[in-house]
């Protein structure tokens, strides 16, 4: 009998582990992202995209103050001139500056797993859409380079089997190493 309730136990415990180790991988929202499609719509048709831009003024506002990139007045100019390559390039550049962002938030919380993790995560939802833009060799070594970003945060394990601590240096050297990939957009 104390068997079958121990087993019972574990099941459960196990059961609810898994649930919440799938929990990071939510997509959530992501403005960027979610105005993609409209934005470049808008340019190669020439609609106006100002209250799709409107709804991208903290998100952009944001990039600009922290990471230094110019994205607002540039992006409306370019949709409104019809330029479709311009409208790309500048959606490139904020996706960078994401990646940039996320990953500085991973690299302050690597005590913190969950944390980091969906922080790592949410920058390859940005990278995904750069890659194109990237030559074959670039896209294997950014791809490669955020496997490293991910490997470095390190591992809870399971019920502690397995762990690994989080490394910084790697981290930080990863991380170098996927900004300089991305330099050139």
């Amino acid at each position: 009998m104390i068997c079958r309730s121990t087993l019972v136990a574990l099941l459960l415990l196990t059961t609810m582990g898994q649930a919440q180790a799938y929990s990071y991988a939510a997509a959530g929202k992501e403005p960027l992202i979610d105005a993609r499609e409209q934005l470049l719509t808008a340019a190669s048709e020439g609609q106006d995209a100002s209250a799709v831009l409107a709804g991208l003024t903290e998100e952009l506002g944001y990039l600009e103050q922290h990471h230094k990139v110019v994205l607002q007045a540039p992006l409306a100019e370019a949709i409104k001139a019809k330029d479709v390559a311009a409208t790309q390039t500048l959606l490139n550049r904020a996706y960078k500056a994401e990646i940039e962002r996320r990953l500085e938030g991973a690299g302050q919380n690597l005590g913190d797993y969950q944390t980091a993790k969906v922080l790592v995560v949410k920058s390859k939802r940005f990278l995904d859409l750069i890659l194109p833009a990237l030559s074959e060799a670039d896209r294997k070594a950014a791809d490669g380079a955020l496997a490293k970003v991910l490997e470095a945060i390190g591992n809870p394990g399971v019920f502690g089997v397995g762990a690994k601590t989080a490394d910084p240096e790697a981290f930080k050297a990863a991380e170098q190493e996927l900004m300089t990939v991305l330099a050139p957009l």
